[in-house]
Order: structure tokens, then C-alpha cells, then sequence
């Protein structure tokens, strides 16, 4: 069983990725000590638009040392990086087709082994993909590369399916070793994104959120949350980042729009034991004898 795509929508997956791979090269050359957090940030979700793209797929992830992802800069943040293991996470998207893409810089000098065991395991797990192959081989090929490089994969986090303006679908890709799993067909777009870690291999939420997207389409009767959720109907149901928002009164909109079902946060991920969190991520198109990959 196949779900081809068709040649118009494959064109748009790889005009994503293709700006996709130009933004994250440039940005990657930005991550320096002492650099801004939100310079890089702007500069990646401005500089892909400007690259041709209709937008972000979601805000710049810019996650540091035990942050794994969701990490994002505030409206006026003035932090700088420091001695830090950066995840950089970017997502871009031409009408609504998504390109998803992740690596980690090391500006310790000291963890590039950490950094490896990621990106080994994300070439390990292409290298495995075709059209009826398990999900939970695929997470197999992750957890063992992972670990024969002497860390531990983040059990709890996945890869994802990709769809058209939904940047996490159908169907997860485990970093782990599962019972059962998916079987990919030709047409699937999925993103492959091994993290490893020195610690526990589990990740909690964190105690901030600046992340949001749409989960409903309700009425609300608040005249703030009803100009909130004017603002943010652009986005359809990709996540956005509170300091993307003009609206007056913007945290009890949101604290509105939460409590009413309408849309959801998404905090700061961080690993339970405080150790040091390593990703590589690239999208990819399954084909009947193996994949395409979208972001290289």
C-alpha cells in the first residue's frame, strides 16, 4: 500500500527543506558565546521568508545544555550564549508543507562525543527507512547506536509524522526499542530526531512556556482573547511564540484562551537528571526502497 504524493507537493516539501538547510548553515555560523539567543532567532525565522518561504513551521527552537526542545527567546531577551550544548530546531514551511531540521553545537569543546552519538543515530535510522519497514525498527537502529556510543537515548521524546500545517502527526518515530510500532509506506513525510543524553534518558516539562498553538475552534467571550485569536489565525494550527503577539492584555488572553480549550503551551523540556541533551533531526519522504531526504 502506497500514499504517493504528488509531484507539486513533493516540489514544495523540498523548496522547505532546500531554505531550510541554506537558514540553518548560516545560523549555525551565529551560535557563538556571547552571541544573542534572540538575534539568532529572528535572524532564522526572518531569514527564511526572506529565502522565499510563507513562514516558520514553529518559533526557533534554541534549547541549552539540559533543555532538550521548546526552548524559545522572549520578546527583549538579553541572554547570550554561554560555554553551552546548543540545540538549534527550525522549522520552515511552504504553503503549509513543512521542512523540520535540528543540530547541536558544541561551544564547550567538550562534548562532541555527545554531540556524534545523536547525529549517528539520526544516519543510522535514515539509512533504515523504506516503505514497510517497522517505526519500531527504526527506534531499535536509535536506542543501539545510542547507546554502543556510551550515553542513553531520551526514551520519552519521538520523531513525528509532518502534514500539511501540522508539524507533529502520525506517526511517531521512537528513539527507543518498542514492542510495536508503525509500518511506513511510500508517501509518508516523517522527521527523524535522535536525542541523546549523559543522564537519566528522561525528559519533564519545565517551569516556563513560551510556545502556544491552536487546538480548537471555539467562540470566546472575552474581548482580549477574542483579539488574540484574530492575531494568531494566521497560523492555523502550526505553533507560534508569545513574543510574536501585539495584543493588548497578552498574558490574560492567553491564560484565557488556555482555559478555554482553545489553544495549548508547550514548556520548556528538560532532562530529569539534569544532563546534557544532544539532537540531530532531518525530514524525509519514504519511498518504496528507501527515502528522500528533505533537509540536507
Amino acid at each position: 500500500m502506497t500514499n504517493e504524493l504528488q509531484e507539486d507537493i513533493i516540489e514544495k516539501y523540498l523548496k522547505a527543506g532546500k531554505i531550510l538547510s541554506r537558514v540553518r548553515a548560516e545560523a549555525k555560523d551565529k551560535i557563538k558565546v556571547g552571541a544573542s539567543l534572540l538575534e539568532v532567532a529572528e535572524y532564522v525565522e526572518n531569514r527564511a521568508i526572506e529565502l522565499g518561504a510563507d513562514g516558520s513551521a514553529f518559533p526557533c527552537n534554541i534549547s541549552r545544555n539540559d533543555e532538550a526542545a521548546h526552548a524559545t527567546p522572549t520578546a527583549g531577551d538579553k541572554s547570550v550564549f554561554w560555554e553551552d550544548v546548543v540545540k538549534l530546531d527550525i522549522g520552515v514551511h511552504v504553503d503549509g508543507y513543512i521542512a523540520d531540521s535540528a543540530i547541536t553545537v558544541d561551544l564547550t569543546g567538550k562534548h562532541g562525543d555527545l554531540v556524534k552519538a545523536s547525529e549517528a543515530a539520526l544516519y543510522a535510522a535514515i539509512d533504515t527507512v523504506k516503505s514497510g519497514v517497522n517505526t519500531a525498527q527504526i527506534g531499535s537502529v536509535i536506542e543501539d547506536t545510542i547507546m554502543d556510543l556510551g550515553f542513553r537515548p531520551i526514551a520519552n521524546l519521538t520523531g513525528h509524522g509532518v502534514a500539511r500545517y501540522m508539524a507533529h502527526t502520525h506517526p511517531s518515530i521512537p528513539n527507543r526499542r518498542i514492542d510495536h510500532g508503525s509500518v511506513l509506506t511510500a508517501g509518508n513525510v516523517i522527521a527523524i530526531e535522535p536525542f541523546a543524553t549523559d543522564g537519566a534518558g528522561k525528559i519533564v516539562d519545565g517551569s516556563w512556556s513560551e510556545i502556544f498553538s491552536v487546538i480548537a475552534n471555539k467562540p470566546v467571550r472575552l474581548p482580549a482573547a477574542r483579539k488574540l485569536l484574530k492575531e494568531i489565525e494566521p497560523y492555523q494550527m502550526l505553533p507560534f511564540a508569545k513574543r510574536w503577539l501585539k495584543t493588548e492584555k497578552l498574558d490574560f488572553a492567553l491564560m484565557q484562551l488556555i482555559k478555554s480549550d482553545v489553544i495549548t503551551s508547550y514548556p520548556v523540556l528538560k532532562e530529569v537528571a539534569g544532563g546534557l541533551v544532544s539532537q540531530a533531526e532531518h525530514t524525509l519522504i519514504v519511498t518504496e526502497d528507501g527515502c528522500q531526504v528533505t533537509t540536507l
